[in-house]
């Protein structure tokens, strides 16, 4: 029989509020992941941090009634451990500080706001690279309201590298040329001795865009095909593309900026097609606390023991992680 284990994940974003519920799955070929539930409330905290400098009351309350039912529902499936992250909206406003423990006192829930480099780290481990083909370039990208987390890894080294440009900044003309040509140079100094470099996507924009492509390849999408669907979705206006392409409302606008970035991503790495496998930072957090798990279980297996265990004592497992939920904040 199969043995497994729950974990719980919150990605506090620029765009939207992410809750996984994760159960992975010991098996002789590794771990297989498979997501229960993944619950997604729009809370675009992004626009008030990067135009304003702080988030409004209205949407830290929001927030902080999303994170008290996300800690209910939390607390139903009792996963094995749980964490939760805030990338670039609650790191550059100058109020998230105050958010953040506003919602620790409140909900018990202790949020890691986290940089852009430990933001790459936890999406860089959705793809463990020692299972990918040796000898090859892989370019991971992740794009999300307020950053873009790109990372390289070729035989065995990886650089990583987050730039200030998101769907939400350019929505509201807030990245200027010369971050872009930032980008641009960092792409292209650390590709340009490849041949050929596979890419990796991420972030809940081209999830959306390879459905709207459907692709014949399956989660595999070229960058033919993505300007197809970018020349496409300009004969809509924001309005049809809610109401005759079925986009959420707060996608139908960021939709075509990360458009911009993953082509723009693609065209300066000499890229031809990018693989999107629909994971992101909550994904990345479930695998980096199923790691420290096998981890501290194989330490304390290799532990000698001094005494017996009585049948009446509770196991190491349940002493060590029930009952976390409220209280782990995300450790890389």
């Amino acid at each position: 029989m199969l043995t497994s284990n729950r974990f719980a994940a919150i990605d506090i974003g620029s765009n939207a509020v992410r809750l996984l519920l994760s159960e992975v799955f010991e098996t002789q070929n590794g771990p297989y992941f498979r997501k229960i539930s993944l619950i997604r409330m729009p809370i675009r905290m992004g626009k008030d941090s990067f135009i304003r400098g702080k988030i409004s009351k209205d949407k830290a309350d929001q927030l902080l009634a999303t994170i008290r039912g996300f800690k209910s529902l939390v607390t139903a499936y009792g996963p094995l451990d749980f964490r939760a992250c805030a990338t670039s909206a609650m790191r550059e406003a100058d109020n998230g500080l105050k958010i953040q423990k506003r919602i620790k006192e409140q909900t018990g829930v202790d949020i890691q706001i986290i940089s852009g480099k430990e933001e790459a780290k936890i999406i860089f481990a959705n793809n463990p690279w020692s299972h990918l083909e040796e000898g090859k370039a892989w370019l991971f990208v992740d794009v999300g309201g307020g950053s873009t987390e790109i990372t390289i890894h070729s035989f065995g080294k990886t650089v990583s590298r987050s730039f200030g440009i998101g769907t939400i900044r350019l929505l509201e003309d807030l990245v200027n040329k010369k971050t872009w040509k930032e980008m641009k140079s960092w792409i292209r100094d650390h590709t340009r001795a490849f041949s050929s470099i596979e890419a990796i996507g991420s972030g809940g924009n081209i999830n959306k865009i390879i459905k709207l492509a459907k692709p014949s390849e399956g989660k595999t999408i070229t960058l033919a095909k993505m300007k197809r669907v970018k020349n496409n979705l300009d004969f809509f206006s924001y309005e049809d593309r809610i109401t005759k392409l079925g986009l959420k409302p707060d996608r139908a606008d960021v939709i075509m900026p990360a458009l911009k970035i993953y082509m723009s991503v693609m065209k300066w790495g000499g890229i031809r097609s990018i693989s999107v496998p629909q994971i992101g930072l909550a994904d990345g957090l479930v695998r980096i606390m199923h790691r420290d798990y096998i981890r501290s279980r194989s330490r304390r297996m290799d532990k000698p023991s001094k005494k017996k265990p009585t049948p009446s004592s509770k196991s190491t497992q349940t002493r060590l992680y029930r009952n976390r939920p409220t209280s782990v904040a995300c450790r890389l």
